[in-house]
Parts: structure tokens; sequence; C-alpha cells
């Protein structure tokens, strides 16, 4: 085991927006780095320099910061690595690179485009499954292992375009523990001559990916699971560098899948089902088209985190409602999963809303208030207090609040008809009338327990169960069959709007009696 203070970075690429998966991937290297009392390191890799998106990194910037992602050391903090930006670190790749082409573990290649889409159809003609560039092809190709030394000092000096290539060993077995899948083994045929500089002189994710490792002192590489077909190249070149004893050791995590559990989950999958697997909105800065994001869709920071930490890992409890704090003492990686974890989006939901029902009815309100304003609604304060108590259990988000509450701001214009047909009968229509004439004349304090007090004792006057009048008494006050608590919507419409609605259902919906 590494005895060195533990340190991880996130290492994303600012091609677009910040996937569920790499959100995910970021937030198991905090975990763990806080468990271990370690650090966590923010790294852009840019150096491919085709593939960026401006926005990109401001975006993940700020999906970190929302989460509670707390980076160390990054382009925004500084630190004794800086530059933390690897287009901003381009000199130093190239030393290293050069350095292993002189220890004869790297070489110069000058193929040209058609040179090797030559050697690819060649390759395919002859029925080979993996066309490579390796111990065999290389052989046949124009580099400085088949050129002469003379040969490669003239075309470096004419200013040939090049680039520069491991070269694998064959027959060789390259093996590293990792800390979720064991002992992987894989034959050095497997292999290919991988680029390590580009002809433009940046590096390729290979090579800067271990020389910034190395140079931070990166102790744990924390990440997502399609990059374990390259982890065997990695541990090569740590040999190859000579950096194998500070070599780190490495967690690939599983893959996020489909909420049906089929195949890797996509920006489409999403699309097609409607839901967020972006942190934040997303606007694509050459289309604008936009993707949705859990922060704008209603998902606080807190439930998304949870969310995100159990999909491929769990505490071995019965426990799923994890702050951040309880997240860094459960986590280990000897309880993430190997398979891939279904993306479910219901779960999301849930846990969404058992962070809501944590939260003050007054933090609620605040963030209500301005909802209801915008759905050009006028509310006092106190009711949205009320509003909130009523409905905060009963909903996913803050926003539903607003839609599940419009009964309290409108009279019904029509009635549940199974409700009407079943309970709507003469007892009904007898009760709630006594109800409304004492409901009128009723002086008290308008509040919930009294009016169910007043309510109990109308009943009781004429002989009815309250039971056998509720239903009906519901119907009339929010035309619906069930709801929440009916005092506290009385309570909240107030007298005056309590009676009109009884008054508008017994004028109404005796007719409808007839008719049935």
């Amino acid at each position: 085991m590494n005895k060195l203070p533990v340190r991880v970075r996130f290492a994303p690429s600012p091609t677009g927006p910040l996937h569920a998966g790499g959100v995910r991937t970021a937030l198991y290297n905090y975990l763990f780095a806080r468990q271990q009392g370690g650090q966590m390191l923010l790294r852009i890799e840019d150096t491919d320099q085709n593939r960026y998106v401006p926005g990109a990194e401001a975006y993940i910037l700020e999906a970190l910061q929302w989460l509670g992602i707390e980076i160390d050391e990054g382009p925004e903090q500084g630190g004794l690595h800086a530059p933390y930006r690897q287009s901003e670190r381009k000199p130093m790749y190239r030393e290293y690179a050069e350095r292993l082409v002189r220890e004869g573990k790297a070489y110069y290649a000058f193929d040209t485009t058609e040179e090797l889409d030559a050697m690819r159809k060649r390759m395919e003609e002859a029925k080979v499954a993996a066309v490579q560039y390796n111990a065999i092809t290389r052989q046949e190709m124009t580099n400085s292992l088949t050129l002469s030394a003379a040969e490669t000092k003239a075309r470096l000096e004419n200013g040939d375009a090049y680039v520069i290539r491991m070269k694998i060993m064959p027959k060789e077995d390259i093996r590293f523990n990792d800390l979720i899948r064991g002992w992987v083994v894989v034959h050095s045929s497997q292999i290919d001559d991988k680029v390590l500089l580009k002809s433009d002189g940046m590096p390729t994710y290979h090579l800067a990916n271990i020389v910034d490792d190395h140079l931070m002192g990166i102790t744990h590489v924390i990440r997502g699971e399609e990059w374990l077909p390259s982890a065997p190249l990695h541990v090569l070149l740590y040999r190859y560098l000579g950096w194998e004893s500070t070599m780190p050791q490495f967690a690939h995590l599983p893959l996020l899948l489909k909420p049906d559990g089929n195949g890797k989950l996509s920006k489409r999958d999403a699309d097609l089902g409607g839901f967020p697997i972006f942190p934040l909105e997303w606007t694509d800065p050459v289309t604008g088209d936009k993707a949705k994001g859990f922060r704008e869709e209603g998902y606080s920071a807190d439930a998304t985190a949870n969310f995100l930490a159990l999909l491929g890992w769990n505490a071995g409890t019965e426990q799923e409602i994890f702050s951040m704090e309880e997240l860094i003492k459960s986590f280990s990686f000897d309880r993430v999963h190997k398979a891939g974890a279904r993306f479910d989006i219901q779960k999301a939901n849930w846990f969404n809303q058992q962070y809501l029902k944590q939260r003050t009815d007054i933090s609620i309100a605040k963030e209500l208030a301005p909802l209801f304003v915008a759905h050009g609604i006028d509310v006092r304060d106190e009711q949205v207090l009320e509003i909130v108590h009523l409905l905060k259990d009963r909903v996913h988000f803050v926003k539903e609040i607003v839609v599940e509450s419009l009964f309290l701001f409108s009279a019904p214009e029509f009635y549940d008809q199974e409700v009407v047909v079943k309970k709507w009968n003469e007892e009904a229509v007898s009760a709630i009338s006594g109800f409304r004439d004492a409901l009128a004349g009723y002086e008290g304090n308008f509040v919930a327990e009294d009016i169910k007090h007043l309510l109990s004792s109308t009943m009781e006057s004429l002989g009815v169960k309250m039971g056998k009048i509720m239903q009906a008494l519901r119907l009339a006050i929010t035309g619906a069959a069930a709801g929440p608590d009916l005092m506290v919507i009385m309570q909240i419409l107030g007298k005056t709007e309590s009676v009109q609605r009884l008054d508008n259902a017994l004028n109404r919906l005796p007719a409808q009696i007839r008719l049935a």
C-alpha cells in the first residue's frame, strides 16, 4: 500500500458539459481524499485543441462547486504544481517524449496519412482482426526504427512532420492490481505503439496524463471503466520512465447504464427519457441547443450527490440518505461494484423528495414565493408558509408545490364523477348543508384544529358519522377524491372562500345526482 499522503485528481477535458459519470468520478475522488486526510486536484486536460469547447471549463468549475466538491489545487486555486491546464504545460511533455526516444523506448514515425491508410488496407486484406501499428507492422513503416540514423536526422532537420510513438515490446505480460477489480493481466500483443507526441507538438492523453500524475505526486488514479484498456499502457509508461516505484494505485469505476440496464448511458437516452444527466443546464455554444441540468430541474445539490454516490457503491447497510460527511466516513473501494450501475431517475426523484422533507418550511417558502409570482399568483407570505406545510411531504420538487396548490386559488369547475356517484347522496347533502351553516356563523379562530372540532360537533348534532361524509366534503371544497389535510386546506382558503365553495357544490351537484 502506498504510504505517501493521499493525493487524487479529477482530470476532465473541456469538450462539453460534465456527464453524470464524470461527476460521480469527481465525487468518489473527493470522498476518498477527504476520508484519508488527503488532497484533491483539478487538472484540465485540454491537449486536444480541436475538441475544445468554449465555456466548458467554467461549466466544470461551477458544477463541482454546486455539488460541494472542494478542490485543493487547480486552475483557480493555484498550487505548487501549477499550471493546472495541460495546454500551459506543453514544453515539458516533449522533454519526456524525447528522453524515451533516446533510451530506445519510443521512436519517431514519419508516416503520411496515405502510408497509414495503405497499411490498414493491407492488414484488412490479410484478414487481420485488429489493425495495429505494432512490433510487426512498424517494420514496414517510415520511422526511426526502419530508417538509418542519418536518414532520421535529415528528416528531422528538414522539418518533416512526425509523431513520437511508444515502442511496445512483444511477448510481455503487463499486470497491475486494481482497487476495484483485483489483478488485471494484459499481454503486450494487445497493445499498439500509441502516439505519445502529436505532429503539432502537443502530447496525447497517455503521455501528458502519466507525466502530470507523477510530477503532481498523485497516489491514486480513480477514473471510469472506459480507461481500463489504457491502463496497461500507462503501467508500461511508468516503467519506461523509471517511475514504477511511485506509480499510483488504480481504481476503475463501473459504467453508468441506461435506465433499462442495456448499454452505456448517453445524452440521447436522457433526451428521449426527458431527464437530466448533466449537473447544470448546458447551452451548446454552436447550435444553441439546451440540455437539462439537475440544478435547473429542481434537484438539490445534496440529493444529487447522494444519488450519484450510490450509483455503483453502497455502505453495506440499509442506510440510503447520507450527508456529505457521512459519505466521506463510509466510502470504501471494497464496496464499489464491478458491474455497471443502472441510472434510475425515479430513484433520483425519491432522493430529492427525502431532502425536501428535511428542509424547514421557511427555507422552502423563500424559494417558492418567486415561483408563485412567475405564475401570476398573488399570495401572502403567511399563506406560502401554510402551503409549504400542507404540500411539502407530497411532492418531489419545490416547483411542484405551485402546480399542486393551484386548486387553492380557484374554486373547482369540475367534480370527480366517481365520487359524485358514490358519495354525493341525500345524507351527504344534508350534512354538508348543516356544516356550511355552522361555518357561516362561526366567529372563532379559523384554524385547522378548530375547524375540525366544529365539523365534529356539527356531525354529532346531526347524528352523522364523519367518516361517511369526509370524501363528499373534500369533493365540495377541492373537486377531487383525495389530497392533503382537508382542515388545513380550509384554513388556507379562509372562512369566506370555504363557505362559498360549499355553496357552489350544493347548488351544482344535486342536478348531477338526478341525472345519475
